[in-house]
């Protein structure tokens, strides 16, 4: 379980067509796409909205991907993304999501990504800002959404 002080987020998605393969299930990209929408909205509550990081050049850029798809997810269901950030390290952070049919409590994709923070143009890795490392309220971590 990782420390209650790192970012979470819950967020629903709900299935379109777009989305789906021919036997009208999710395809596997799409969860993809889920858990990078749900990541984007929490790195904003993090402090780096998106135009903040355009005009700084600073990107979270995805490094590795693991995911286990568990069960289908199918046309029209809504879904709730769940996750957050799992560990810190000087330049690397990981984050972790499940893709969950709340309805039944079903994890449909699980999902475990290792980041860094990379300064364009250039393509160098940063170290992870020091208040990202702090337990406090003052902090833009300490202001992270969190899980009930």
């Amino acid at each position: 379980m990782p420390p209650s002080n790192l970012p979470r987020i819950e967020h629903e998605v709900t299935v379109m067509f777009y989305d789906t393969d021919c036997a009208a299930v999710v395809h596997n990209l799409a969860y993809l796409r889920f858990i990078e929408e749900a990541r984007t909205i929490m790195a904003e509550k993090m402090g780096m909205p998106l135009r903040q990081m355009v005009e700084t050049g600073l990107y979270p850029v995805v490094l590795r991907t693991e995911i286990d798809y568990l069960s289908p997810g199918k046309v029209g269901e809504r879904l709730l993304v769940r996750g957050g950030v799992c560990h810190l390290a000087r330049v690397r952070f990981g984050v972790h999501f499940e893709v969950v049919r709340p309805e039944d409590g079903t994890i449909l994709a699980d999902c475990r990504q290792t980041l860094a923070l990379i300064r364009m143009p250039g393509a160098k890795a940063e170290r992870l800002p020091p208040e990202w490392f702090l337990d406090s309220p003052t902090t833009n971590l300490g202001r992270a959404l969190k899980l009930p």
